[in-house]
């Protein structure tokens, strides 16, 4: 019986030994591999950029669209062979490609990404490796000819594009803030929509980072640009916030570039200022540290109020959009159940078209594609037209159920008392049709109110959209996102409980 508890101690201490030698050797092991080993261990720098940015930065061949040109290719590049490996490029939306790199999928953003404080709280940056100034570009034949000239006209306020998420909006909104510009900032996710909508007349002008400016001119004839380039700022490389190897890497080889005068050729090769850029970037070596932390409450108190004003913008598009898709509805789905063929076929085209086809994309029709055969339509009531015309037809299809539902007896009937077809519609059927669709309607109405989100397109900032500009400008994005998701509760649950009430009430009604 004594060998027993021997055994069992001897076991303990066995098993004690072989975790013991487990620690030992994960504490020998080796560091887990950086971002730098990882890049020449797979001999690729993985970039991140957006296509739709377009020239000069990062722009498809015209004869070969899979070749893609600019002068950050070149520059990605070039520090690609600095760190004896190739360059592989990755697309992404613009203000989201940043993103990409926590989550591991690339190694550094290069795409005129600007020395920010919205950067700088989230991201190592490189030294800046091109210094750019805004340029205000407006139509040939308008009457604005200088930032003076930017006042009420014709008792609106002048509107000025720039892109999304940019330190040319940056510059406009502090402007309004300050009081120093009377206009209604715009932003948009391509450079190139911007202008084209200066072009057709429906913004003032269009400030643009003087790069961009000069990429275009060609191709925007009807624009002219107004003064010199105003304002100064510089663009930087982006990388993780513990990626310092590779920050002294790729702050060497630009350091490099600017010495050896590589750099100067690659702007002299794209007609950017080769000589000015190096007076500008001469004197560089560090970027400017991050502002100060902020606490959640700072935050809130900060931007509630605007949050809330977008609130109201998601609210509003809602109330007004839905009520017109149900009224289109109920046409379309009586044009297709009583109508005559020649009426009923193309309005079964209508819906199976728009049920097809994405929201965003007929929101991009409607805004941009429109002025050019001579239709413009204003920002929001673009937004309304594009929501009320994509949920018509799921409310049409909604309804057409709606109708099929009520008993065939009921129209025999109103006819039979001497009803014409379109009074029995209206006074007989459409009541029994509209109870019955009552959940499925109050569904749809709930998720309408959701992708108002998607209105940002045509430069309607709602919701999402403003979470979306004071995420990336204050670098609170879980913060904000949280305050975001509340607003959307507070206004999506009243109506998923009229929803299950409705349900409730149906269902009574069938029992009795």
């Amino acid at each position: 019986m004594r060998n027993v508890p021997e055994r069992s101690y001897l076991a303990r201490f066995r098993g004690l030994a072989l975790l013991a030698g487990i620690a030992a050797i994960l504490a020998v092991r080796p560091a887990a591999a950086d971002t730098l080993d990882r890049i020449q261990q797979r001999g690729e720098l993985i970039w991140g950029g957006d296509l739709n940015g377009g020239g000069p930065y990062v722009f498809p061949d015209e004869k070969d669209p899979k070749i893609i040109r600019g002068f950050e290719v070149e520059l990605a590049e070039m520090l690609a062979k600095s760190l004896g490996v190739k360059a592989d490029f990755h697309q992404g939306d613009w203000e989201k490609v940043p993103e990409l790199i926590n989550r591991g999928e690339i190694d550094i953003a290069l795409n005129g990404y600007e020395l920010t404080p919205r950067w700088q709280q989230r991201f190592l940056c490189s030294i800046p490796y091109y210094a750019y100034g805004f340029q205000l570009l407006v139509r040939r034949d308008g009457p604005i000819h200088s930032w003076t000239d930017l006042e009420h006209t014709n008792g609106r306020r002048p509107k000025v594009g720039a892109l999304v998420d940019s330190a040319a909006l940056d510059y406009l909104q502090a402007n309004v803030r300050d009081g120093r510009l009377r206009i209604e900032p715009i932003s948009y996710d391509g450079t190139t929509d911007s202008m084209n909508q200066v072009v057709a007349g429906l913004d003032d002008g269009t400030l643009q980072d003087d790069p961009t400016a000069i990429f275009y001119a060609n191709q925007f004839p009807a624009l002219r640009r107004v003064g010199r380039p105003v304002s100064e700022g510089y663009y930087v490389a982006l990388m993780g916030q513990n990626e310092t190897r590779l920050k002294q890497a790729i702050d060497g080889a630009l350091n490099q570039f600017i010495h050896d005068g590589s750099l100067k050729a690659l702007y002299d090769r794209w007609d950017l200022s080769g000589k000015a850029q190096m007076l500008a970037l001469g004197d560089l070596r560090e970027v400017a540290p991050p502002p100060p932390y902020q606490s959640f409450l700072e935050i809130l108190r900060n931007n509630w109020r605007i949050l809330l004003e977008a609130a109201g913008m998601t609210v509003f598009l809602s109330l007004v959009s839905m009520p017109l898709a149900i009224i289109i509805g109920i046409s379309v789905a009586c044009g297709r159940m009583y109508g005559h063929w020649l009426i009923a076929k193309p309005l079964t085209l209508y819906v199976e078209i728009l049920r097809g086809t994405p929201l965003m994309l007929q929101l991009y029709a409607i805004f941009f594609l429109l002025p050019k055969i001579g239709l413009t339509l204003p920002a929001l009531a673009a937004a309304i037209a594009g929501l009320a015309i994509n949920y018509s037809a799921y409310e049409a299809e909604i309804y057409r159920a709606g109708l099929q539902a009520v008993p065939r007896g009921q129209m025999e009937a109103a006819l039979s008392l001497g009803m014409s077809r379109p009074l029995a519609i209206w006074r007989i059927i459409l009541p029994q049709a509209f109870r019955i669709v009552i959940p499925p309607v109050t569904n749809d109405f709930i998720a309408l109110f959701k992708d108002t989100s998607v209105c940002s397109v045509v430069t309607v900032v709602e919701l999402t959209k403003q979470y979306d500009i004071l995420a990336m400008s204050t670098g609170a994005i879980v913060q904000l996102a949280i305050v975001t998701a509340v607003l959307y509760m507070l206004m999506s649950y009243p109506l998923s409980l009229f929803a299950r009430w409705s349900e409730r009430r149906l269902a009574e009604g069938k029992r009795h």
